[in-house]
């Protein structure tokens, strides 16, 4: 995704002191197994630890901004209409095992739009560690194929306070290049809250 520029209609051009930032610089394309084999866990008092630099997020520098306002006043002041926020819903769970959180914030916020998972076209769920987005995958019992279609907070990173809005800019933008209808967007957060967020693509085809 990154080296055919998938995420460059996300990207606003910044300079800074002379240089011009158009191109995230977290994303490691050299990687293969055998790198990511050969690192060391870092939290080995976790008992068996398996967690690494390779398979958790990387926390990133960022910035993303979603302009959220009412039909009327984006019409009145010209603005383009990409996206439509339909509901969300928040959840807690014991703050120890923060990382599942998604497992029931996200049949929350279908279960209250009267929406099913086979509806959604994509899901962007929050990778913070593999071993906490696999079991979330698996529990929820998604198609791989509709998750993070280019890749999630393990190789773009996850600059903390950004990725909510990260992940609508980039849920959006990917319903736009395959016309698809809806977006979930979904994450752990410290201390046990987990939240889900349902939008509708509104400049399909």
């Amino acid at each position: 995704a990154f080296s055919s520029g998938i995420f460059q209609d996300e990207i606003i051009p910044i300079e800074i002191k002379g240089t011009v930032y158009s191109k995230d610089d977290t994303i490691r394309p050299n990687v293969n197994a055998e790198s990511l084999a050969s690192l060391k866990p870092v939290f080995p008092n976790w008992g068996e630890a398996s967690t690494t630099a390779g398979n958790a997020s990387g926390v990133g520098d960022g910035a993303a901004i979603c302009v959220l306002t009412t039909r009327e006043r984006a019409q009145r002041e010209g603005l383009s209409i990409v996206g439509k926020y339909v509901g969300s819903a928040i959840v807690g769970v014991e703050p120890r095992y923060m990382g599942i959180s998604p497992i029931y914030a996200v049949p929350k916020v279908l279960s209250q739009l009267g929406l099913s998972k086979e509806d959604i076209d994509v899901f962007e769920i929050n990778e913070a560690f593999a071993s906490q987005f696999a079991h979330c995958v698996e529990e929820l019992e998604i198609p791989i194929e509709k998750i993070n279609p280019n890749g999630g907070s393990i190789a773009i990173s996850h600059p903390v306070g950004m990725t909510g809005a990260r992940q609508v800019a980039t849920g959006l933008a990917e319903l736009q290049r395959t016309n698809g209808r809806l977006l979930c967007t979904s994450m752990c957060v410290g201390s046990g809250m987990g939240a889900a967020a349902v939008f509708v693509n509104e400049a399909r085809h």
